[in-house]
């Protein structure tokens, strides 16, 4: 336990880091598009961010090590931002549907691009979900297996033990599915920006951070709000 609350505590000072640089990167993308940068100046912008959004997948990774389940219960984000959780992040394909609207003209090219993106990111994160709700029924069933008899028997022990070992097993395969979700995640924001021009790909990251921005503000703004 001692680990685990080490590992979350860890993980929580490094996304908060994270976040702080992220925000920087962000003005500084801003301030190159309103000022007209040259492409060659905003491509550099936009692989620091896109480089920076690995980061937070790879510290993801090594905290879902110690502790899974902080990872996937979101607890390092503001309740806003939780509430619209897929194991322990975004939908990419929800994303996608929001950045449509906001980077118009697209070319019939960019469209298809984007829509076929769309459809494999749903695809995939459809495949995750039934494997999350596979495991949690499996689960389920083997903590419910247990044959009720004599407390101290040591058949009974044994039995306890191994419906636990079985479990336990189980669990593991946890980290699995946030490692294929965050694969999917930074795979889209990959993908997106080879389907975008340098412009565009500027547009759609601060059009991601503003939503993932207005977010966190409304979870302060609902966390202030006046209560009778």
């Amino acid at each position: 336990l001692f680990l685990s609350s080490v590992g979350a505590l860890a993980f929580d000072v490094e996304y908060a880091r994270w976040l702080e640089e992220h925000n920087r990167q962000i003005n500084e993308l801003r301030a190159a598009v309103n000022s007209h940068a040259g492409d060659t100046e905003l491509r550099t912008v936009i692989d620091n961010v896109i480089a920076h959004y690995d980061d937070i997948f790879r510290l993801k990774g090594t905290a879902a090590k110690a502790d899974v389940f902080h990872i996937l219960s979101g607890m390092w984000k503001t309740p806003a931002e939780r509430c619209f959780m897929w194991i322990g992040g975004f939908r990419s394909s929800e994303l996608l549907k929001l950045l449509v609207n906001q980077l118009e003209p697209l070319t019939e090219q960019q469209l298809v691009g984007i829509y076929n993106l769309q459809q494999s990111s749903q695809q995939a994160e459809d495949a995750l979900s039934q494997g999350m709700e596979a495991l949690q029924q499996s689960l389920a069933e083997t903590l419910a297996s247990g044959s009720p008899g004599p407390s101290g028997s040591s058949g009974n022990v044994a039995n306890y033990m191994g419906q636990m070992a079985m479990a336990m097993g189980k669990l593991g395969t946890l980290e699995g599915f946030l490692r294929q979700a965050d694969n999917l995640r930074q795979q889209t924001l990959q993908q997106m920006h080879r389907i975008l021009t340098t412009r565009q790909s500027a547009r759609a990251l601060l059009a991601i951070n503003d939503y993932f921005s207005r977010l966190r503000a409304l979870s302060s703004l609902w966390l202030a709000r006046p209560r009778e």
